[in-house]
């Protein structure tokens, strides 16, 4: 018995200084997983929620907008929580601000650098520089 109490001992004096290095390297893995959750997934979360939150306040008649079921139009006018979408000539349909997903600009896209970001010009294709075209080999 007395070999047994000593090797209890040994444990207990040792452990105790064990135990603080067990308990750091226990918490160090816990504080980074909370740390990439807060920046891979909470802060943007945030940022986006704001910035819904600025674009529906900043809503105005004459913006043409998309709710979150997929209806375009044009806002009629607002109210202080609803906006009513002029959908066609004679429909106009009123929404929660909340369900407008979208405001679409008519202005093209600027770059980070001030420019503003081109449309892609179309390429037509010449008749008179003799390759076949897309209608003459399916009527082949």
């Amino acid at each position: 018995m007395p070999f047994i109490s000593f090797l209890q001992t040994a444990q207990g004096t040792a452990g105790s200084a064990s135990s603080t290095t067990s308990f750091v390297s226990t918490i160090v893995p816990f504080v980074l997983i909370i740390l990439i959750f807060y920046f891979f997934l909470i802060r943007p979360q945030n940022k986006k929620q704001k910035e819904t939150e600025k674009m529906i306040a900043a809503l105005k008649k004459g913006d043409k907008v998309v709710t979150i079921g997929g209806i375009h139009g044009v806002v009629s006018s607002t109210k202080e929580k609803t906006v009513v979408v002029k959908v066609d000539d004679s429909t106009k349909l009123e929404f929660s601000r909340s369900a407008i997903a979208s405001v679409e600009s008519d202005k093209p896209a600027e770059l980070k650098d001030g420019r503003t970001k081109e449309p892609k010009a179309k390429i037509e294709k010449k008749e008179s520089d003799g390759a076949p075209s897309a209608e003459d080999e399916s009527g082949k």
